[in-house]
């Protein structure tokens, strides 16, 4: 512990001085207990620990460090042996981490806590009464049946709470455990044994009475002394000083963003101790501990220099050890506490333990129905950043609602980070969750490493090709792919370089459309919140997707306060999406929550080529749950129901090639390059970064939100209302098409001005189908033929703005669409 001058006021004063409450005991004890008052009719003071990380916010070293040194001393009482053979159970909530951390110190004992949140599928394997507590069922969920009995006749079962008051507790789960697996060794933990003479005499007696041994291993020893009347004093003093006026806890006027980080918890490794947790899980975790502190360092950036780990009440352990881990390597000043049910009265005096509370709801769907929680000594506190560490069961609406856990931080610091672990869902078999862990698929790659786009925008789940030669001519390709002797997927066209002229279109075009794409944008987010939401996980389909996918996190963070995680994974025609891509994203988040993004429809064949993919992932053995709905920016196919508009216009994106999308290629998927277990591969062009516009592209887009937001907000109430089944009119021109121009093959045939633009930037073009009197949508389009000598052919009822069509039969030299030259019209 960190020690002041010998004048520093107890944080006890306050009460002892108003309630004539006494506190005695060994050397350092008022160093490790501070008093409040609690607002509970059972008991009115609490004993406020410095050294638990519960209520007062401490050096994590010190508080690991006090379980740790709590276990050693257990495993010298009962000899290397016993202590192998041990079961460590910790008391829910405020001791579930300081239990973890004394199965810690005994080295191998397996660890369970005691758990108020149910769980369906698993069976109960005791339970118990807290008497004095506000919340008082505590649940046994091991998943493991035999947990608690495996170590046979002769094991000491060890119970860890973070005091040792009257014994209740204690008593009533040793009866209980005791009758269904007796064993003859209790050893009883606590940070600080308060007991009254009577009260010891008692355990004493009840050791007799069952015929076992109990030893009491206690960091500190002392009394409490309380003076006649004192519960009906305390209730009076907490009534006076909740009537007046309490300090308003209002968030600032508009939502705070926070940055979301979804934590790569080690495949198979519970979140914590509630179904039990082994020395095998130990082994997993330990060496996972730097990287994960590391990902929390990189997303936290250099700028903050006092840091609080916040965790989630009976989620101690893993944002502990994420604490110590992150301790470790960084030169700031990092506190760790976490959040609890108890109500405490907070006062503004330094002999007071508890000088400052947030209150907020609930947000973890909990059993016994929704209620206040609260976070105590961090408003005030001088933190430059918050890192709140939740598991994915309680990253619910209510945590990012107005009121919620995140905006009542939000005030109180400068950075909020929420870093979310997956729950642990006890059932699968060991061996599953065995080869799950041997196939530990990569962490995605991100700028500035791995693209122009900054870190946070997007995670790219892709193997980085960008020391292999990949590309090949344009027209050597597409005779490849059209003899059959290649799939276009294996390599990739030489990066088209545009000239001056149609850099300006491109400049032109995108003022000249910011608004209408920001519009677009708006919309279909808001529609993705609305029936996706509130944690929608964007996975974009590289790379036309993932400007779309940047700027929807950018409309939701904006408008809505809330960072969505982002992906790019890549898709292939014919070939499916990235199976490994898949795995991933199940590993990380639940499927259900993940929405695939797209620019535009045209035809609506990856709309197509993903549901089957997904259904093929699922009939292979793959995590299921995934929607392959597509929401896009624009649907003139009428191929999907989630889309930012149904018109066919330029959306400035599609007139270039990597350097709109982050100077990243097209995807590639070749036997050689990509294995069984490799994401899929692309290059990253490091060397136009002079010719990179993404970022003008997003910002530029970005910067109309604000003029947009009311349009948004109406034509999403009316989209919300209407039937929006896709109509698939697209495709049915498409076939048309096909058959009217002689080339008989659907995928030749490009519809829409994205496509078509892609038909002239990375293909063999046979000529344009543009609606007749389009207008500037098609400029860049005219540039483009121009300079590649392909005539642009106006038509009329054409259901886009314009149709590309690929040389038909292609072989060099070959211009019509029997593969022989045709005259020029």
């Amino acid at each position: 512990m960190e020690r002041g001058t010998a004048d520093v006021v107890w944080s006890g004063s306050w009460v002892a001085e108003r309630l004539g409450v006494g506190l005695a005991g060994d050397g350092e004890l008022r160093e490790l207990l501070g008093l409040a008052l609690r607002r509970n009719p059972k008991r009115a003071h609490l004993l406020v620990s410095n050294v638990l990380g519960k209520h007062v916010p401490q050096r994590p070293s010190v508080v690991y460090g006090a379980g740790v040194e709590l276990g050693r001393r257990v495993r010298a009482l009962l000899g290397e042996d016993g202590a192998r053979r041990a079961v460590v159970v910790g008391y829910a909530e405020t001791a579930t981490g300081l239990g973890h951390s004394v199965a810690d110190g005994l080295g191998a004992a397996p660890y369970l806590h005691s758990t108020r949140r149910p769980v369906p599928g698993v069976a109960r394997a005791g339970g118990f009464e807290e008497a004095h507590s506000h919340a008082t069922s505590h649940l046994l969920l091991p998943e493991d049946p035999e947990l608690l009995a495996a170590a046979g006749p002769g094991s000491a079962l060890v119970l860890v709470d973070d005091e040792f008051s009257t014994g209740n507790t204690v008593l009533n789960t040793i009866r209980d455990l005791h009758a269904r697996y007796p064993r003859d060794h209790y050893v009883i933990v606590a940070l600080v044994d308060m007991r009254s003479p009577a009260d010891r005499g008692r355990l004493t007696a009840f050791a007799a009475e069952i015929g076992a041994r109990v030893d009491l291993i206690a960091r500190n020893t002392g009394t409490v002394t309380l003076p006649d009347g004192v519960l009906e004093k305390g209730q009076a003093l907490v009534a006076e000083r909740e009537a007046q006026a309490e300090a308003p806890q209002d968030g600032p006027p508009h939502p705070r963003p926070h940055v979301r980080l979804d934590l790569p918890w080690p495949a198979g490794v519970p979140d914590g101790g509630r179904h039990g947790f082994t020395e095998a899980h130990r082994a997993l975790l330990e060496p996972a501990l730097p990287a994960l502190a590391e990902r929390v360092a990189q997303a936290l950036g250099d700028g903050p220099r006092r840091v609080l780990v916040l965790g989630f009440e009976e989620l101690m352990y893993a944002p502990l050890r994420l604490a110590t881990a992150l301790e470790e390597r960084t030169d700031a000043e990092i506190r760790y506490s976490t959040t609890t049910r108890s109500p405490v009265l907070a006062v503004d005096d330094p002999g007071y333990a508890i000088r400052t509370r947030l209150v907020f709801p609930a947000h973890d769907d909990p059993a016994d129905g929704p209620g206040e929680r609260y976070a105590y000594n961090v408003a005030g506190a001088g933190f430059d950043a918050v890192v709140l560490v939740v598991d994915s069961a309680a990253d619910t609406p209510a945590l990012h609602a107005p009121g919620g856990l995140l905006d009542r931080l939000a005030p109180h610091t400068a950075q909020v980070l929420l870093a979310v672990i997956p729950s642990y869902v006890p059932g699968a078999p060991a061996s599953e969750r065995q080869e799950e862990a041997s196939m530990q698929l990569p962490e995605p790659l991100r700028g500035p490493a791995f693209s122009s786009y900054a870190p946070d925008e997007v995670g790219w789940l892709l193997q980085d090709l960008s020391d292999t030669r990949l590309e090949a001519p344009t027209e050597e390709r597409e005779e490849a792919i059209q003899s059959g002797g290649a799939h276009y997927a294996e390599s990739l066209p030489v990066e088209y370089q545009p000239s001056a002229a149609y850099q300006e279109l491109f400049k032109s075009a995108l003022a000249l459309s910011a608004a209408r794409i920001a519009r677009a944008v708006g919309t279909v987010t808001e529609t993705v919140l609305a029936e996706r939401g509130p944690r929608p996980v964007l996975v974009s389909l590289a790379r036309a997707g993932t400007p779309v996918g940047v700027l929807m996190r950018r409309w939701a963070r904006a408008r809505r306060g809330i960072d969505l995680p982002h992906y790019a994974v890549s898709i292939v025609r014919g070939r499916g999406i990235d199976a490994n891509a898949l795995r991933w994203l199940a590993e990380h988040h639940d499927p259900a929550d993940v929405v695939f993004v797209d620019g535009w429809t045209g035809k609506g064949a990856i709309t197509r080529e993903l549901a089957t993919a997904v259904a093929e992932f699922e009939k292979a053995g793959g995590v299921a749950g995934f929607n392959p709905e597509i929401a896009v920016l624009a649907d003139p196919g009428g191929c999907v129901r989630t889309y930012g508009t149904r018109e066919d216009f330029l959306i400035p994106s599609a007139c270039l090639n990597s350097t709109v999308s982050g100077l990243i290629s097209r995807t590639v998927l070749r036997s050689d390059l990509v294995g069984p277990d490799d994401f899929h591969g692309a290059k990253f062009y490091r060397e136009l970064a002079g010719a990179d516009v993404s970022g003008l592209f997003l910002d530029t887009v970005a910067a109309r939100f604000d003029e947009v937001a009311d349009a948004v907000d109406a034509e999403v109430k009316e989209l919300l209302a209407a039937d929006r089944a896709p109509t698939w009119e697209g495709w049915a021109a498409v076939e048309r098409i096909s058959e009217e121009y002689g080339i008989h093959d659907v995928n030749l045939v490009k519809p829409g001005v994205g496509e078509a633009t892609r038909v002239l930037l990375r293909r063999v073009p046979w000529k344009i189908l543009a609606r007749r009197g389009a207008g500037p949508d098609l400029d860049h389009i005219r540039l483009l033929a121009e300079q590649r000598g392909v005539p642009v052919e106006e038509v009329d009822s054409l259901p886009y703005t314009c149709v590309g069509l690929i040389h038909p039969k292609y072989t060099r030299g070959a211009t019509g669409a029997d593969g022989k030259a045709v005259e020029s019209a």
